[in-house]
């Protein structure tokens, strides 16, 4: 999933209600832009930390897969090696009884 615009998005998002609430509470021009500016910067931050938090659980996720993939490929080697041990060993003993 593509997470490059969510600090953006949640910034942008938080700005948008700041400034609804300011303009409606009628707060003096620098009082909006002192809050709006701390509310963008914040908001910023954990959008940010959020996009970092859910990249390293995909992380996480990646490398689990990897490893189980691994693992069943691997057991699949053994097993297919098993079998074709236990053929020619029933081959083997074909042959001898033909003999």
């Amino acid at each position: 999933m593509n997470r490059k615009n969510l600090p953006l998005l949640l910034m942008l998002t938080a700005g948008a209600v700041t400034c609804i609430i300011t303009y409606i509470m009628d707060y003096s021009m620098v009082t909006k832009l002192v809050s709006l500016f701390l509310v963008l910067v914040l908001f910023y931050v954990l959008g940010s930390i959020l996009k970092w938090t859910l990249d390293s659980f995909d992380r996480q996720n990646e490398e689990k897969m990897e490893k189980e993939k691994a693992e069943a490929e691997g057991a699949e080697g053994d097993a297919e090696a098993d079998a074709s041990g236990q053929e020619t060993a029933e081959d083997s003993g074909e042959n001898e009884k033909e003999v």
